[in-house]
């Protein structure tokens, strides 16, 4: 419990340096994007202001997770379709490919289950590469599966991926699938690492109520 605690302390206090460090710059970037924009127009800058945009929610939302702890208060219906397709747009995805499988709909905060899926398909492609496949879909009427065909998690590592800082990956931070467990927990679901159909990486998440299927 102590060591859980130092951890969530270490974590809050990476929140507010990564939101101080940031907001700055970012305003900057932000400032000179809306300037080209009223400059000329180029199919480049919408999801450059976009991306920036999310940026910003993204550290909005981890000053205030480090802050509030972890509990969602509000949810809403939420398609997995259409999530997922926003998510993996905003992902630098490469060559990889996405597969859904099934269509439900789900009661969910998207803010926060949009870190879920983009930090799981970041991690789908540091680890399988930029040409790995990315299935989601449903494997029951209460659990959703994020899977690849990469090189999955031998399962004596399977509980350290969640731990704050651990990465196996070059420039991975270490804190995106800490962050997938913290959200998932936080909508009172269950998180579980297996292996996936093609052999890589399947994480699945129990959800405590059954989804809607379409």
């Amino acid at each position: 419990e102590r060591q859980l605690r130092q951890q969530n302390e270490r974590l809050g206090e990476f929140a507010s340096v990564i939101s101080h460090d940031l907001r700055s710059p970012l305003n900057v970037a932000q400032g000179r994007a809306a300037l080209l924009a009223e400059q000329g127009e180029s199919e480049h800058l919408d999801p450059l202001l976009q991306a920036l945009d999310r940026m910003e929610a993204i550290v909005e939302d981890t000053l205030t997770l480090a802050r509030q702890g972890d509990t969602i208060s509000e949810t809403e219906s939420v398609s997995l379709t259409n999530l997922v397709g926003k998510c993996w747009a905003t992902v630098d995805t490469g060559e990889a490919a996405i597969e859904i499988v099934d269509e439900m709909t789900l009661q969910a905060d998207p803010d926060r289950l949009r870190h879920v899926f983009e930090n799981l398909f970041r991690n789908a492609v540091e680890h399988g590469g930029s040409d790995v496949t990315v299935r989601v879909g449903c494997h029951n009427e209460l659990g959703i599966y994020v899977e690849d065909n990469g090189p999955g998690i031998p399962v004596e590592k399977r509980d350290e991926v969640f731990e704050p800082g651990h990465s196996s990956a070059q420039g991975g931070t270490g804190f995106g699938l800490t962050i997938v467990k913290r959200i998932v927990e936080a909508h009172g679901w269950e998180l579980s690492v297996a292996d996936g159909t093609d052999g890589g990486a399947r994480f699945e998440f129990e959800m405590s109520e059954q989804g809607e299927f379409v």
